[in-house]
């Protein structure tokens, strides 16, 4: 029993007051009371007799001292806390109207942020409309410029068709002339045009390249733009009452950002810069095209022109030359028909002179039967030798004169089917430049009345770049007003071969 108090004395006295000045677990906030520098002694032994113990107490004076000195930290901490809450009151006030101004001033920047890139989302989307356009615009003359090509196509083979079928003359009639020499030369003219059309349909490719490349550079900022505008725009109009607002350390000393303001409006500005230029260079190369379709048109058209215009003198000359063959040929018919009865007269005036020979001739021979001195040369006889000398004289004459008689029918009748070749050779020419070749190039939409071979369509003229409006949504040349009747322009409609 007596351990056992002892035991409970000593844990008592150890762990009654620590060994300190006051009470460690207050508050120390420094101050010159003099309370809260007041030094509690060790608590003393004392020797209680009835329970035959000692034990560890303090005396007044030490309780009077501790409880003065709980008043004054009491008062202390009492005041420190008022100056802290006051403080405070007013470091939340500060803080409440500077984390107001701030997220004002924010929200504020998000807005004038949404405008900005709204606006400038409005200049692409602006400047991707005009760029639509003009890519519409610059395919729709690349489209017109190939079916141009294709016709050109179609002429060129009409062209070579005409020279293959100019082959098929026979003779004489396979001069060289000045309709072989100008489709000669339409052949080269419709094969430059061709390979001038080849490189302006591919400068056209080249330039709808570009064109697609600077929209889709404006579509992945304007996409850009629209991801930008909705999560500004929700940040915007985001408060403190608003749903998923949640803690995120560290989110402040991120930093991702690629670009600062003034790099960012760089970046849409080259944009609409790059943009614009190849619209420039897109309208170029429109107004290119439109100028290759009429000179090429005009050229075309010119060498057409003077190519009918030689084919047409060339059967006139064919046909004239061939009318003087036929004159000649009725000339000869008739000097044929005429030497064939003076051939005919002469045989028979050679046989009428037969007979008379055959009695000279006969007289003679029986007036050698005569006896002696009846062998006189006598008048009879010497007549009869005469006649007989003059007769064998006219009849080589007669025989002369129808040996050259006979020579000159057959050089006649050699003439005469000569010309009669001459003229099947000239009705062959003339079927083949008239019924051939000038009927299939008669039939060519090259004829301004009938329809022109190089017409722009309506779709390509309401988009044109052309602003005068005097002149056309083409110009003089392209609106027919002012420009030269002898400028087809493309329909692009299929040839009428």
């Amino acid at each position: 029993m007596t351990s056992y108090h002892l035991a409970s004395r000593l844990a008592r006295i150890d762990t009654h007051i620590p060994k300190g000045e006051g009470c460690s677990m207050g508050p120390c906030v420094p101050d010159k009371n003099p309370c809260r520098s007041t030094k509690l002694c060790h608590a003393r032994h004392y020797y209680n007799p009835a329970r035959n113990c000692v034990y560890s107490r303090y005396s007044e004076c030490d309780w009077d001292s501790n409880n003065l000195v709980n008043y004054c930290v009491a008062n202390q901490e009492r005041n420190v806390s008022e100056r802290t809450r006051t403080d405070a009151w007013r470091a939340v006030n500060a803080t409440e109207r500077l984390t107001r101004l701030r997220q004002g001033s924010n929200t504020r920047k998000l807005g004038e942020r949404v405008r900005d890139i709204g606006w400038w989302k409005e200049e692409l989307l602006k400047e991707i409309n005009a760029m639509d356009t003009e890519t519409e615009n610059l395919a729709e003359h690349k489209r017109i410029l190939e079916k141009a090509l294709h016709d050109t196509m179609m002429l060129l083979a009409i062209v070579e068709e005409s020279i293959i079928q100019r082959e098929k003359r026979i003779g004489i009639e396979q001069v060289h002339d000045e309709v072989e020499k100008a489709l000669c030369r339409e052949v080269l003219l419709i094969r430059k045009c061709q390979e001038r059309m080849r490189r302006m349909i591919e400068k056209a490719n080249n330039q709808l390249k570009m064109n697609r490349c600077a929209r889709h550079q404006m579509d992945i900022d304007v996409r850009d733009k629209f991801h930008a505008e909705g999560l500004d725009e929700r940040m915007h109009q985001l408060g403190d009452c608003s749903f998923g607002l949640g803690y995120h350390p560290g989110v402040e000393s991120i930093d991702n950002t690629v670009s600062d303001q003034v790099s960012w409006v760089k970046y849409t500005q080259e944009n609409i810069e790059r943009s614009r230029k190849e619209r420039e260079i897109s309208e170029k190369v429109r107004a290119d095209i439109d100028l290759c379709l009429r000179q090429c048109a005009n050229d075309m058209w010119s060498q057409f022109s003077f190519v009918n215009d030689a084919l047409e003198r060339r059967i006139r000359e064919t046909r004239e030359a061939k009318e003087k063959l036929e004159k000649h040929l009725q000339k000869i018919n008739i000097e044929i028909r005429d030497l064939e009865r003076a051939v005919e007269m002469i045989r028979c005036a050679i046989m009428e002179k037969e007979f008379p020979l055959k009695v000279a001739q006969t007289r003679l021979d029986e007036r050698t039967r005569r006896i002696c001195v009846e062998l006189t040369n006598d008048d009879p006889n010497k007549g009869l030798q005469t006649e007989v000398y003059e007769l064998r004289q006219t009849i080589a004459t007669l025989n002369e004169k129808l040996r050259c008689a006979e020579l000159s029918l057959a050089r006649l009748l050699k003439v005469r089917s000569r010309l009669e070749s001459e003229i099947l050779v000239k009705e062959n020419s003339i079927q083949i430049d008239l019924r051939c070749i000038l009927a299939m190039r008669r039939n060519m939409p090259l004829d301004p009345k009938v329809g022109p071979l190089f017409s722009m369509s309506s779709s390509a003229q309401s988009n044109s770049m052309c602003h005068n409006t005097d002149c056309g949504p083409y110009g003089n040349v392209m609106s027919g007003g002012c420009c030269p009747p002898c400028a087809p322009i493309y329909t692009g409609t299929t040839c009428c071969l």
